[in-house]
């Protein structure tokens, strides 16, 4: 059960799960306060969830549900009175834009809602997407509980419009669960006028230092005035940065007392600015599940209800009775049955393939650690994302950075291969953390941009053997047949390591090879190890020959994202058949890459990574996934949600092309070719060519064989210090 609201002094009570309150609606995909908005959330969230309405009042009085003021950004009013700006001040402030008080409802008729984010998809922008009244959320919506906020009564009140006589008014026929505002004197007038246990009165506190306009404070000084605000109100409404501050840098600070504050005074509190596609702080690995748990499942406080543009997240991490993640425990036994395999161990949280990322992964619950393989010019393998230290490093800040050149065969313009260097100097760099979405914004964990050390395959295989919650490890081999026309054996290397560190004669730890390259898998067959065949383009079908080929060098396949689910400009438009073909013939299937940044994921997912995991879990059955963020994909699969027979709409799949029926044709993605056929050519290879001889390197000390054994021995020793700090 979720710790109570109701907190005495410092001692927590079992109380009721906190409330989601969906602003609205689900703002964060269709235009906010819309029809379609307010429906998708109650049927994709709790069934007490509260629709926000942010009221506005027009010309003759009628209450409008709109996210602003003014109508100017998330409606086509500039369409439709181009010449009609206005120029008022509101709370000091001077502003420009289309205001609700210079038009009657009835001239509002033809203004069609927009997205106001302009983060987010404008697919659903259109003629269909009508202003709604209160009285339509509350009749035609028919919302299970309603929020009214009531943000600018003071400006109302300067056209002559009483937001009080029409508040008042609707509650004589409409239930008004709870009303909200910044205004301290709209609620004292109102207070008297309400049944507190009908409809809870709540005293919405903006930023710190914004000044509140009738009784001329700063917010921030109200903060220290609880008791005053409990003599008008049962609630508070604060940003979430009240109760977890966040440093300049997106980090978060210590939690404050205000959770605890508001208990202690009889007064509810309810957190806002929740939203999955915004810039999370770090500490939370872009995964909205996890910031929402800081909230209800600390260990301390948890506050009385989230204020969410997705309240399917809210709702998912919260489930009444069922506590879905909530209070979840590392031993917990997963609910579904898939593995959690890694990208570069967990690379959304540190430098790739870095003894930190392995340490991280293994912490977090992932069953295989990866290891893509590289050579260095001394001819020892370590594990490394790219041939390219450039991708991976800080080289360009070294001492190497004038040996740079272009290679056309591997369409490199700007190269320092990782063979160019002998393992020492390659440990002399720094790594380098790869921030895919950048061009976004998104950032991974400045904080730990260079840090980690970069690990031989000897080190990483002795280090996945002696942690006792991995299955198995995935050895990633490409551009075999390049290494060897430079004279590196780089299947050698790996079948050396295997065979040193015991992996030849062990059952506890699954082996996995995997590559793009069918050559390289066949020099494995006569060895115990699951191969697993990458299959790196997007396809949209498979045939059986092509499946029977497949067959006779691998026994699994990693297949893309959207070879699963087809999709075009970000939506989802179809599901394909290639995971029931391979299964129906006993071929496993893995599907790469899960990210927790929302700009990685199809809209149908509402900016959500566990919901995008269940769609390819549940809904296509895979038998396992291969992220950067193994913590996000380990809680999922713990969460008890998934154990029921009868799962909530949340934990079910979407449905592919759904979200195409709310957009106007106009708006429909457009047609893209389709994907190819993966067909039997496509798979067969020839065979790998002879390692080319070179003169090898002057260092007697520099064969493969001795730094193994002398990295092996050095290593044996740190890892049983990293296995101590991990215990």
């Amino acid at each position: 059960m979720f710790r109570s609201r109701y907190s005495v002094f410092n001692s927590l009570i079992v109380g009721d799960a906190p409330l989601v309150i969906a602003r609205g609606g689900v703002s964060g995909l269709f235009p906010d306060s819309s029809y379609e908005a307010y429906t998708m959330a109650m049927e994709t969230s709790l069934p007490n969830v509260m629709c926000w309405c942010d009221v506005q009042l027009t010309k003759d009085g009628v209450g409008i549900c709109f996210p602003d003021l003014k109508l100017d950004n998330a409606s086509d009013i500039n369409v439709h009175y181009k010449n009609n700006k206005s120029e008022y001040l509101v709370n000091r402030v001077l502003i420009q834009g289309w205001f609700f008080v210079d038009y009657n409802f009835n001239d509002l008729a033809p203004v069609t809602l927009r997205q106001g984010v302009y983060i987010r998809t404008e697919k659903f922008d259109g003629t269909k997407y009508r202003i709604l009244t209160v009285q339509d959320v509350a009749n035609q919506v028919k919302a299970p509980g309603l929020w009214l906020n009531i943000q600018h009564d003071n400006f109302f009140t300067q056209h002559n419009l009483s937001m009080r006589s029409y508040i008042i008014s609707l509650s004589r026929n409409v239930l008004i669960n709870y009303i909200s505002s910044p205004e301290v004197t709209f609620l004292t007038n109102i207070v008297t006028r309400f049944n507190p246990r009908v409809t809870k009165l709540v005293f919405r506190f903006l930023g710190h230092d914004d000044v509140e306009p009738s009784i001329n404070q700063t917010y921030g000084s109200l903060l220290n005035n609880l008791t005053f605000i409990k003599t008008f109100a049962s609630g508070i409404l604060v940003p979430k940065s009240y109760i977890w501050p966040v440093d300049n840098s997106h980090y978060l600070q210590p939690y404050t007392s205000l959770v605890l504050d508001a208990h202690r005074e009889g007064l509810e509190i309810f957190a806002s600015q929740f939203a999955n596609d915004v810039h999370f702080p770090y500490n939370f690995s872009y995964d909205p599940t996890s910031e929402y748990l800081s909230f209800i499942d600390n260990g301390v406080f948890s506050v009385d209800g989230v204020l969410s543009d997705f309240p399917v997240t809210a709702s998912a991490t919260i489930v009444i009775d069922d506590d879905c993640f909530a209070h979840l425990n590392k031993n917990d036994k997963p609910r579904e049955k898939f593995l959690i395999i890694t990208s570069e161990g967990a690379s959304g949280d540190y430098p790739g393939c870095t003894d930190m990322a392995y340490t991280k992964a293994v912490s977090d619950g992932a069953d295989v650690l990866d290891c893509p393989v590289q050579m260095t010019k001394d001819g020892i393998p370590f594990c490394l994302g790219s041939i390219n230290l450039v991708d991976k490093t800080t080289i360009l800040q070294s001492p190497f950075s004038n040996i740079t050149n272009t290679d056309p065969v591997l369409n490199i313009i700007t190269g320092i291969f990782t063979f160019n260097l002998n393992w020492d100097e390659i440990k002399s760099l720094k790594p380098a953390i790869s921030s895919p979405w950048s061009g976004f914004g998104l950032y991974r964990n400045p904080k730990a941009i260079n840090d980690g050390n970069f690990v031989s395959l000897v080190d990483f295989l002795i280090y996945a053997k002696s942690a006792t919650t991995l299955s198995g490890v995935m050895i990633r081999i490409e551009k075999a047949d390049y290494l060897a026309n430079q004279g590196f054996g780089v299947i050698a290397a790996v079948v050396e390591a295997l065979r040193n560190t015991g992996y030849n004669n062990q059952t506890s730890k699954k082996v996995m090879i995997q590559s793009k390259d069918s050559s390289i898998l066949k020099e494995f067959k006569k060895r115990s190890y699951e191969l697993v065949y990458m299959i790196d383009r997007n396809i949209r079908d498979i045939e059986s020959a092509t499946i029977s080929e497949i067959k006779s060098f691998a026994s699994s396949v990693i297949l893309t994202k959207n070879s699963v689910f087809r999709s075009e400009d970000e939506f989802l438009v179809g599901k394909t058949d290639v995971v029931k073909k391979l299964q129906s013939s006993n071929v496993s299937v893995y599907v790469q890459r899960f990210n927790n940044e929302f700009v990685s994921q199809a809209w149908d997912f509402l900016s959500d990574s566990s919901v995008e995991i269940n769609n390819y879990i549940v809904g296509a059955g895979i038998d396992g996934v291969i992220t950067d963020f193994p913590r996000t994909a380990a809680t999922y699969r713990r969460n008890r949600c998934l154990g029921y027979k009868h799962r909530s709409l949340y934990f079910s799949p979407v449905e592919t092309g759904g979200l195409l029926q709310f957009m106007s044709r106009q708006s429909l993605p457009p047609a893209e070719p389709p994907s190819p056929i993966l067909t039997e050519s496509d798979v067969v290879e020839p065979p790998l060519p002879p390692v080319a001889k070179i003169t090898p390197a002057s260092n007697a000390d520099a064969s493969p064989t001795a730094q193994s054994s002398v990295v092996a021995g050095v290593l044996t020793c740190c890892l049983t210090i990293l296995l101590a700090d991990l215990s």
